[in-house]
């Protein structure tokens, strides 16, 4: 079985799991906080094959700088297929759809319009980082 069958086979009930060499990472944490936290953590996630319930182009851009080497999404947004493309790393998914909605389901993801017209995957991070701390602090001063 590959790292990415195993991956998904351990999605079950997780946001996201990553495996490499059999060696299974797995976490609750809502969209992109697991990736943003593993590399804050500083933790090497090079070679690893990931399956994550939604991927959009904001995860996929985390899936490339820690070096995730194959993904999977439950859902997968056509941008961040074509970001892993660009970047060779193979992917695979349950349903391609346009775009990632919002948790409201009123609009497009606030993570997804963050990232929308960057390419530069270090340029995308910093992007995602001020925009979770932003909203981390609307959150904390609403």
């Amino acid at each position: 079985m590959t790292d990415l069958e195993i991956a998904k086979n351990n999605l079950a009930g997780h946001s996201i799991c990553l495996c490499r060499d059999g060696s299974v990472i797995v976490d609750d944490g809502r969209g992109i906080s697991p990736m943003i936290r593993f590399i804050a953590e500083g933790r090497d996630l090079t070679g690893y094959s990931a399956a994550d319930l939604i991927v959009g182009k904001a995860a996929a851009m985390l899936f490339v700088k820690t070096g995730i080497c194959k993904a999977y999404g439950k859902v997968m947004s056509a941008a961040a297929r074509d970001h892993l493309e660009k970047h060779g790393i193979a992917c695979e998914w349950e349903t391609l759809t346009p775009q990632i909605i919002n948790r409201a389901g009123t609009g497009m993801c606030p993570m997804e319009q963050t990232v929308a017209d960057i390419n530069d995957t270090e340029a995308g991070y910093k992007a995602l980082c001020r925009k979770l701390a932003e909203m981390q602090s609307n959150q904390n001063n609403g």
